[in-house]
């Protein structure tokens, strides 16, 4: 519990107003809860939202510390009153959470509080699992990325080993990756393999299929193959052998299907056909071959996890 003694200068402000402005953490939602459930007492009693404060009343607050910190980086997501999670599979060690395309997963300039991350944390928060508070607390962590107009799995580590784990299984391509994408245009052959090499435009976010080795120049090698196709437009399956940005995107426009509703590497007069504004592309499929010992995750050697709604094959591509 916290006291305030109300100043010359703060007299007169509704109750809530007042606490909103000196506790920009809390959620508003929560505050007024709080006022309801009396847990912000003014002189020892309850009070409504609307009182006015008067000079010299106790403002008594039963809230937990860490509202009662300044914003920053680490700490936004108590923000979030009502954390919105698609959860495709959660354990102790680790969640798998349906990033919704048009969120991103981690803070940027453009947007700091509604974050794929703040969500996670919010949430694993107000089930008392995790508190950034508590002794050597260990934040709950993404492991892998996906854009902000891609949508489709994520993986959150709840504690550090999970985290060392996953990333090295990530990088040693123990995990299978497979996404979803409407093409414009059907490829031929209609299953394959897609091998360059992408330079990546710091500058102007965009990246490069190169056939042949370039200096700055990653390798690049995805697995495809045709599922349905359907007048100009065909689904697509892809396995990524290697993480690279736009991997995706960037391949399948080299061999001419490019995304719909691409806007850095597709069909502009296609898209806006269809009047689609984000790619046709969707991490759907998650796969744990683990062929080497995978310590605490052991248990999840052979599981495969997929996404139920895929938005654009149900539009597109409906089942028959």
């Amino acid at each position: 519990m916290r006291e305030f003694t109300i100043g010359k200068n703060d007299a007169g402000q509704r109750l809530d107003r007042f606490v909103a402005k000196n506790m920009p953490l809390l959620p508003p939602a929560l505050l007024q809860k709080y006022i309801r459930l009396k847990r912000i007492k003014v002189n020892g009693k309850g009070a409504k939202r609307d009182a006015r404060l008067c000079p010299g009343d106790i403002l008594q607050l039963y809230i937990n510390d860490e509202f009662f910190d300044k914003p920053n980086g680490e700490n936004l997501f108590l923000t979030l009153f009502q954390p919105k999670l698609d959860i495709v599979y959660e354990d102790e060690n680790l969640l798998l959470a349906d990033k919704r395309p048009g969120l991103v997963v981690h803070a940027d300039e453009t947007e700091k509080v509604n974050t794929l991350i703040n969500h996670i944390q919010a949430y694993l928060y107000q089930k008392k699992e995790w508190s950034p508070r508590w002794e050597n607390a260990f934040a709950p962590a993404l492991c892998n990325r996906i854009d902000r107009n891609t949508g489709g799995i994520v993986i959150a580590a709840k504690n550090a080993e999970t985290l060392r784990i996953v990333n090295e299984k990530i990088r040693n391509h123990e995990l299978e990756k497979s996404y979803l994408c409407v093409t414009v245009g059907r490829p031929n052959p209609a299953a394959g393999k897609i091998e360059g090499f992408l330079l990546k435009d710091e500058a102007k976010k965009q990246v490069s299929f190169y056939r042949r080795p370039v200096p700055g120049g990653r390798s690049a090698v995805t697995l495809y193959r045709t599922l349905k196709s359907r007048g100009e437009l065909s689904l697509v399956e892809c396995r990524l052998l290697t993480g690279r940005t736009h991997q995706i995107r960037v391949s399948m426009a080299e061999i001419g299907c490019p995304l719909l509703g691409d806007g850095k590497y597709g069909n502009g007069s296609v898209n806006r056909k269809y009047r689609e504004t984000r790619q046709a592309l969707y991490s759907y499929k998650l796969a744990f071959p683990l062929p080497t010992d995978a310590g605490i995750l052991s248990y999840l050697r052979g599981r495969e996890f997929t996404v139920d709604h895929v938005p654009f094959r149900e539009k597109y591509f409906p089942k028959d």
